[in-house]
């Protein structure tokens, strides 16, 4: 190093503000003290530093005031650094006019909720759709006066189409859906949204990734994502993002996020935009390997039928055909033997996990029945109105080696006895 350079100094080593160490006592050097940058060159960290503050300091009262005009931070709830580098990086994924990041997928998609409906207005969903969504629709959404209607989950767009009502506001998708793995047309859906006055579109694209299937390009308003999964990809944060084809609903929902401290941590955002910088990567091996998966399984005799959009024999596969890139890494298959047959095989797994959530590296299995939309949450009726079996099992593919997986999978469907089939 150069014999120019010099220990760093504090504010009160430089006596910045006129405060110099001698002036205060060490109680105080031990809260107060702050390094004192001095500049050289403009150099810029290649990856963003975390911002942990949950305040800033400002100069004068007026500087308060021009931040909440014309941006900027004086508080981590209201922006971030971190958000913003995140935030930046995703809406240009998506292609929209602004993205939101928050602290979880169910954040996201309740502020959507409350940002855009109320007293008296209607929503129409598909069903099965992610349970905690469902909780919202059924649950929460009717205790503040607003109905709701559910299509089957891949049925033709204009099933909503026919549910639409003068109160309605919102048409709510999932693609491919949670956990049945059907799939929505996107550009028939934004024509709908389109014709339709003072209606919103949202789709929730979490098991495609925007890099698989970028919902904004079809003229859907509002994409969602649980970045807990492929956006994450990790297994190490919980966050959600919601990205907009304006940024009048940007707006709009930037205050209901604000009030209500739905936002993003500057650590998990910093988790977050790590974990993007590989997206594309990992979602080519997630998809590989799950289509060799789902063959295999397509063709094991104890298995009842496979879900994945990247099959022939699934039910919207040229619809998956033209607005996805690949078919991402997830698989839903129908077991024989029901609710036992289903156990046995997500509790004998060796290399897939037994675990709830999906989209990271390690490859996971679980039993929606029993687990993500199981009884906790869901009616036996309910599950069966969504086509939720009792041998249904969800898949989420990871970047292991797809033959290991294959072994893995045989080798558990081995011990499901054949009297439990027959």
């Amino acid at each position: 190093m150069s014999t120019k350079w010099f220990p760093p100094q504090s504010n009160f080593e430089r006596g910045v503000d006129g405060l110099r160490i001698d002036d205060v006592t060490a109680d105080t050097v031990a809260t107060s003290s702050r390094y004192a940058f001095t500049s050289g060159p403009e150099t810029e960290p290649l990856v963003p530093p975390i911002f942990h503050a949950s305040t800033y300091k400002l100069r004068s009262v007026d500087d308060y005031l021009k931040v909440l005009e014309e941006g900027g931070y004086i508080y981590s709830r209201f922006s971030n650094f971190n958000r913003d580098s995140v935030q930046a990086a995703i809406n240009d994924i998506e292609g929209g006019k602004g993205t939101l990041v928050f602290c979880t997928g169910m954040a996201a998609i309740s502020t959507a909720f409350l940002s855009f409906l109320k007293s008296g207005d209607h929503i129409v969903a598909n069903n099965p759709c992610y349970s905690g969504t469902y909780d919202m629709v059924t649950n929460i959404l009717p205790r503040y006066g607003i109905e709701y209607t559910f299509v089957p989950t891949g049925c033709p767009v204009e099933e909503y189409r026919k549910h639409v009502k003068p109160n309605t506001r919102m048409l709510y998708g999932e693609t491919p859906c949670n956990p049945s793995m059907a799939v929505l047309d996107l550009e028939e859906f934004g024509k709908l949204g389109r014709s339709l006055d003072n209606v919103l579109t949202i789709v929730d694209s979490t098991f495609a990734s925007p890099y698989l299937q970028p919902v904004i390009k079809h003229g859907i308003d509002i994409s969602m994502h649980s970045c807990t999964k492929y956006l994450g990809g990790h297994s190490d944060l919980v966050a959600g993002c919601l990205t907009f084809t304006s940024v009048d609903l940007w707006k709009t929902v930037l205050h209901f996020q604000t009030t209500m401290g739905t936002t993003l941590s500057p650590y998990d955002a910093s988790l977050l935009l790590r974990g993007i910088k590989t997206l594309h990567l990992r979602m080519d091996k997630h998809s590989s390997n799950a289509q060799k998966v789902a063959e295999f399984l397509e063709n094991h005799p104890k298995v009842e039928r496979v879900m994945y959009p990247g099959l022939p024999s699934h039910p919207q596969h040229q619809i998956a055909k033209k607005q996805m890139k690949m078919f991402s890494g997830m698989i839903a298959a129908e077991i024989k033997g029901g609710v036992q047959g289903g156990k046995i095989l997500v509790e004998n797994v060796r290399l897939i996990q037994l675990a709830i959530s999906l989209g990271g590296v390690e490859s996971l299995i679980e039993h929606p029945a029993t687990m993500t939309h199981g009884p906790m949450l869901m009616t036996s009726e309910d599950r069966l109105s969504g086509g939720i079996t009792d041998g249904l099992v969800r898949i989420s593919i990871g970047i292991e080696d797809a033959d290991d997986l294959i072994k893995d999978l045989k080798q558990a469907l081995d011990k499901i006895p054949d009297s439990l089939i027959a």
